[in-house]
């Protein structure tokens, strides 16, 4: 008994278009013609159709079945190469189920960089957002950083800032940036690298500093902006003084961090 080619390829679970592609790269082998012309399949070629797909199903390449097939030291290699692959994805796939569980459970997560959707909570959505566009220029060290420092509990002083009116006076805006100051100047030494956005950022130094400005500028108000360039003039008169006291004793000058001006 023979099969036509549509019933072999109903047999395999494939189409007849497979079978025909199958036979033009040469991996299948024509079958005997019936006196009529029509092509008369046997089991041999359903058993070699079968274990194509067999392989094809396993994510094996068209191209590799032969070698594979000649079970050599190269159809190992193509085999561990694919197994390294298919767990490389596995793992891309549960992450993404992480981080789907996430976004279930807190909707908050979905506007938080990978990895920081535990914060999610703790953050104010100005703050989210700061970080999903700070993720787009730092470095996997520099946002590990981040979250280390975000990962501690949030003080007054955060929330006061968070709340600061526009129009908030002088002297409102002068008093928060000389308390914040202290914070941000320990929050430079606990970690460095987030100070020095060129060591920080796998962009060029103009792309990373326009996304820090822009960013501030788009989700601070103006006494917001204010305060923060307070605290860096504060830092860096600080500096100015540990510096030419530092030099004055003959001992290394501290350099403070060159700072994205921001516009006013």
């Amino acid at each position: 008994m023979a099969w036509s080619t549509r019933q072999l390829a109903e047999l395999a679970g494939t189409t007849t278009k497979t079978v025909r592609h199958y036979h033009e790269i040469g991996l299948l082998e024509e079958p005997e013609r019936a006196s009529n012309g029509y092509k008369r399949y046997e089991v041999s070629h359903l058993v070699r159709l079968l274990r194509i797909r067999r392989l094809t199903d396993l994510g094996v390449a068209l191209g590799d079945v032969p070698s594979i097939e000649s079970g050599d030291e190269e159809a190992r290699q193509i085999l561990r190469d694919l197994d390294a692959e298919l767990a490389a994805d596995i793992e891309r796939r549960q992450r993404m189920r992480r981080e789907l569980a996430a976004v279930l459970e807190n909707r908050a997560a979905l506007d938080m960089p990978q990895d920081f959707q535990t914060l999610a909570d703790d953050l104010p959505e100005t703050q989210r957002s700061l970080l999903m566009a700070y993720s787009s220029i730092l470095t996997p060290v520099a946002m590990a950083a981040l979250q280390e420092q975000l990962a501690g509990p949030r003080g007054d002083l955060e929330a006061e800032f968070a709340a600061l009116d526009e129009d908030a006076p002088d002297e409102v805006r002068q008093r928060l940036a000389e308390r914040m100051a202290p914070d941000v100047r320990q929050q430079h030494r606990d970690h460095p690298g987030l100070a020095d956005l060129g060591s920080s950022s796998h962009r060029e130094a103009a792309v990373a500093e326009s996304v820090v400005v822009h960013a501030l500028v788009e989700y601070y108000n103006r006494a917001h902006l204010d305060v923060l360039r307070r605290v860096h003039a504060i830092l860096f008169e600080d500096d100015t003084t540990e510096s030419e006291w530092n030099d004055s004793r003959g001992e290394p000058v501290y350099q403070p961090v060159a700072h994205p001006d921001l516009p006013g």
